[in-house]
């Protein structure tokens, strides 16, 4: 469990580590050509790496809501899932600190005006979108997430494209919700860097829990029940 819980930890630091440090270090100069397509990319590239590193320790979670919808889908231990969301938040926690520290270095660099990579809705959308629109797509995007993590490490899917699929898959959902959430769809992620915007982040994070976990779990409960080898049709 130990090599487990320590593979989620890295795997959690990684994702945020590049995919919200790309967004903090690089989105801001478009000199550099990165905008939201390089952001995408890297939460992408962030999930296949560490998920070909790490898929044979840990299954590669690296986010609450997948291992919720694992659960719920039939693939993982209940006794196992408080562990793992615990160090996956730790993870993130521990990334955005690097990032923040980094960022600091900057002369007046600010974590709560600039927003921090942070998550939100209403006005703190990235495009204005209201609760409803930015609940509906993390709770649609999150569940197809967690049901193409299903299939893709299913035993019927051909053997050792699972994490490429996973990081296209995350890549296509940040494509789709950058302009809307700023694309959550793990509240380990939001968790991170809310911390350290402090602010209108904190007090929104209540979504970007509940939502992805309720879509991880009918994600999960979807392919368990229509898409399974074992379910009924």
């Amino acid at each position: 469990m130990f090599k487990r819980l320590s593979a989620e930890f890295f795997g959690t630091f990684w994702l945020v580590l590049g995919g919200c440090g790309s967004a903090v270090f690089a989105a801001a100069f478009p000199a550099l050509g990165i905008g939201f397509l390089g952001v995408a990319l890297a939460f992408g590239l962030t999930v296949v790496t560490m998920a070909y590193a790490c898929a044979g320790i840990s299954g590669a979670h690296f986010n609450p809501a997948v291992t919720v919808g694992l659960f719920f889908g039939g693939r993982f231990s209940g006794r196992d899932v408080i562990p793992y969301i615990v160090v996956q938040v730790i993870g993130a926690i521990a990334a955005a600190a690097v990032i923040y520290v980094i960022a600091s270095g900057k002369l007046g660099f600010d974590a709560t005006g600039s927003g921090f990579a942070s998550n939100g809705y209403g006005a703190h959308s990235p495009g204005g979108y209201s609760l409803l629109s930015c609940m509906v797509s993390e709770f649609v995007l999150t569940a197809m997430f967690v049901i193409v993590i299903h299939g893709s490490t299913d035993r019927r899917a051909p053997a050792g494209f699972g994490p490429l699929a996973i990081g296209l898959t995350l890549t296509i959902i940040h494509l789709i919700s950058i302009p809307i959430t700023n694309t959550s769809v793990n509240p380990a992620r939001s968790t991170g860097v809310a911390l350290f915007q402090g602010t209108w982040a904190l007090q929104q994070l209540w979504m970007f829990w509940l939502v992805p976990l309720l879509g991880g779990a009918v994600g999960g409960l979807i392919f368990r029940g229509l898409l399974a080898e074992d379910a009924t049709t």
